[in-house]
């Protein structure tokens, strides 16, 4: 998952995420999309590729790359635990101030 992170975090590999979660692209398609150049590109690239985000498919002599969909899903998996927390916690207070008011009632508040 740090890797995961770790990879998205920096602005320009998070916009080509970006790009690419609509359809996939050649190194120089992303390059002319985000303004960028293609050695930036690539080394990007490769850090995603690192991190399991993307992966590349080559085609004649073109290199097409695309979102792999299981980094997501471990990713959305992840932060569903934490909205899991939450909705516990949430849970709890809400007993909480039922409990109060109960309280209230019976002392005639």
């Amino acid at each position: 998952m740090e890797k995961i992170l770790s990879a998205l975090a920096e602005p320009n590999r998070f916009q080509i995420v970006e790009l690419l979660r609509d359809e996939p692209y050649t190194v120089g398609e992303i390059a002319d999309q985000l303004r960028l150049r293609q050695p930036q590109v690539s080394k990007h690239l490769r850090v995603l590729s690192e991190a399991g985000l993307v992966e590349v498919q080559p085609i004649a002599n073109k290199r097409i790359y695309k979102l792999r969909q299981q980094p997501f899903l471990q990713l959305d998996d992840w932060l569903e635990s934490f909205q899991n927390v939450w909705d516990e916690r949430f849970d709890r207070l809400d007993e909480y101030l039922e409990e109060l008011k109960g309280k209230q009632k019976e002392h005639g508040e």
